[in-house]
């Protein structure tokens, strides 16, 4: 997909409110018939522009209070060394978000426990045996003041 238009952006930021809304109302709330809308939200999900469909659920009713954000260094920056380590991360049920960074760290995480112990546990069990990882400097979040699943680019 090239450009978005008025009524993808449209689309999409009724989508965000709503991601539950029926396409016949959709289509009413950005001035489409319902086969035009569906043909539009069609090519925005082949597209890739809509990468997926969820649920949001609270980390607080799944009883995890905590959210740590974890900054690891890796002994090099090595193409194998990326791979082996980032393969690992993903089979941690515990990591959230992973970001290879520049500056002082090589990765970020943000990391759900359930209270210190639980934390203690992620760190010695699974973020302590990651491959090549030589430091791992732990922040825990105080509150949660804002977790937009996108963008607020639609005024």
């Amino acid at each position: 997909m090239d450009k978005l238009d008025q009524i993808d952006l449209a689309i999409l930021k009724t989508l965000q409110q709503d991601g539950r809304i029926s396409n016949a109302d959709l289509a009413g709330k950005v001035g489409l018939s319902p086969s035009s809308c569906s043909r539009r939200l069609d090519i925005l999900e082949k597209s890739g522009v809509i990468s997926g469909y969820y649920a949001q659920v609270s980390h607080k009713a799944l009883d995890y209070k905590m959210i740590a954000i974890v900054h690891i260094s890796l002994s090099g920056q090595f193409a194998k060394t990326l791979a082996e380590f980032e393969a690992a991360v993903k089979r941690v049920p515990n990591i959230l978000v992973c970001y290879l960074m520049s500056g002082e760290y090589d990765y970020i995480l943000r990391v759900a426990c359930k209270d210190l112990e639980d934390y203690e546990r992620i760190h010695r069990d699974w973020l302590s045996a990651l491959p090549h990882v030589v430091k791992i400097n732990s922040s825990f979040a105080l509150r949660e003041i804002i977790d937009r699943p996108n963008v607020a680019a639609f005024g």
